[in-house]
Order: structure tokens, then sequence, then C-alpha cells
């Protein structure tokens, strides 16, 4: 598999000091995540459950390879300094930033007046603001969105498209805070995830002229090839893990 250039460039000596650049995604995965059992149990024994009709455990979402590929793909925006979120008492979200070098990460956000807020969070969004750059090979764009189903976080970032090869520039990144949230989000959090990928053009086709009982055969070749005791088929035969350094 051929590997592409992606640079990021910081936009004032203090990020290039801080460390504060973006990073492998997979570098980031979440201690939940990391910590999540591969196959179910019986909640009343522990005993993990088994597969009545081929044998073997059954695996949880941990065990699926989709999961962890959209997980550790790309890389990610993270918070240069630790940030206090509060409401006040009109229910206002409040927002401090707890390093003087870095007062120009967060902004209030007035371009989005027809967006509807996702539900249970607060209707005006604000801003990420990147101090980071970035270049990527002609041809190529990058995905901004939220890290994904990374739910737990007290935010939810907007998605967006950027054609990196032809703007360079760090663009803020809209975002909604969740109602009734009050503390600090750390330094080193995961605000966006960054997916580079190339532009090409995809056209659909239908093909509907399968008969049921080629469908039933298709899908029942489907479900001998990766339903096998224990899982783990995809991962080992069919999954092209591609690398983020």
């Amino acid at each position: 598999m051929e590997t592409h250039k992606i640079i990021f460039t910081a936009n004032s000596p203090d990020e290039q000091e801080s460390h504060s650049g973006p990073i492998p995604i997979g570098k980031t995965i979440p201690q939940w995540y990391r910590q999540a059992d591969r196959y179910a149990k019986n909640p009343a024994t522990g005993d993990y459950w088994e597969m009545p009709d081929i044998g073997g455990k059954i695996p949880t979402w941990k065990a699926c390879p989709a999961v962890y590929d959209v997980m550790g793909s790309g890389y990610t925006l993270k918070t240069p300094c630790d940030i206090e979120f509060a409401e006040d008492k009109s229910g206002n979200v409040q927002v401090r930033i707890l390093d003087e070098a870095h007062q120009h990460f967060l902004t209030a956000n007035h371009g989005l007046p027809v967006f509807v807020s996702p539900r249970g969070y607060h209707q005006h969004p604000l801003a990420w603001c990147p101090a980071w750059s970035t270049l990527l090979p002609e041809g190529h764009s990058a995905l901004y969105t939220h890290p994904i189903n990374r739910f737990e976080l007290p935010f939810m970032t907007a998605s967006g498209i950027v054609d990196h090869d032809l703007d360079q520039g760090a663009h803020s990144i809209p975002f909604f805070i969740l109602k009734g949230v009050s503390g600090i989000v750390p330094a080193g959090t995961a605000y966006a995830q960054l997916i580079p990928f190339l532009r090409e053009h995809w056209q659909a086709e239908y093909d509907v002229d399968l008969t049921p009982e080629q469908m039933q055969a298709r899908n029942r070749a489907n479900s001998e090839q990766f339903r096998r005791p224990d899982g783990g088929i995809y991962l080992r035969e069919v999954w092209e893990r591609r690398k983020y350094q």
C-alpha cells in the first residue's frame, strides 16, 4: 500500500513549542475501549455466552474491526491546554481558557443560525480555532469530524471537508456543548478527527437481477465465511490495515 505524506505546520512559535500538534488518532484510543471485553458475558454468572449453532464465544463490538478501524483512522486535533466549562444561572455556557498562551483557541460562532443543535446540547455553538495548518498531496482532501464513537466527550464537533492540497488554512470548527456540563476538559483531549482521502468521482449502480435463491445463496456463503467460533475472520483474513504515523 502506498504511503502519502501529510504535513502539519504550527502558526505561531508558542504552538511549535507546546507539542500540541495533531497526532495519529490511534494513540488516543480511550481507556473504556481498551478495557472492554471482546466477548459477551452472562451478567448473572460472569461466564461467556456461547453461540448455540456453531459454538464458540459471542464477539462484542470490541471484537469488530470496523469499529476499531474508524476510531483509529487519521489524526486527532487535541486541546492545547485545560479548558473550563460551566453554566451560569441563566443556563448560558461560560468558558475559561486556563493558559494565557492559548486565549484564541476558542471563540463564539455566529455562522450557524440555521443549524439545529444536537438534542441535549446548547443551541448556540462555539468554535475550535486550530493553530496548526495542514498540507496534503495533490488530489487529496481531509474530513474533519467529531472523534468517531467518542460519545463520552462533553461536546459535539461539527463536520466538514477541506481540500488541503489547495487550501492550507487552519479553519475554525464549530462545536456544541452538552447541557448541564461543568468542569475541566484537560489538555490533550481529542476534539476533532482528521481523515485524509483521495478525491474521486463515484457513480452508483444497482443490481436488481438476483433471484431469491441467488440472494439466499449469497447470504449463506457470507455467513459461512464469517460466522465461525470466536469470530475474528474479518480481522485475520480480510481487513487491510492502514498506517497513520
